[in-house]
């Protein structure tokens, strides 16, 4: 009989989640596969990552996906109440980041 190796691919870590080995956080993952691209497509993206760790980091997505999701609204809250130094620095800039993350969020 083989044994199989049960392999983790996700550590939580200076309070966030991060992809084994890498400073690829998870949120980075869901957020592409929230945007519909296939794994193939997010390994592309991050050449760290191969095509395994990529759906590891899905899979653990999808088995928590409740607790990632009040996590990472809870990141982007946060955020959001962050002082932004462009929208005093660079107003204008700082209007288009705007349009283009609300772009984003409605595609």
């Amino acid at each position: 009989m083989t044994t199989i190796a049960i392999k983790p691919y996700i550590e939580f870590k200076n309070e966030g989640y991060w992809i084994i080995g890498t400073r690829i956080s998870l949120d980075s993952i869901v957020y592409a596969f929230h945007q519909g691209l296939p794994p193939e497509r997010i390994a592309q993206s991050f050449p760290l990552l191969d095509l395994e760790k990529v759906y590891g980091a899905i899979t653990f997505y999808l088995a928590n996906r409740s607790n990632i999701d009040v996590y990472l609204l809870s990141a982007e809250q946060a955020f959001d109440t962050m002082p932004q130094p462009l929208q005093g620095d660079a107003p204008a800039l700082y209007q288009k980041l705007l349009a283009a993350k609300e772009s984003a969020q409605q595609a």
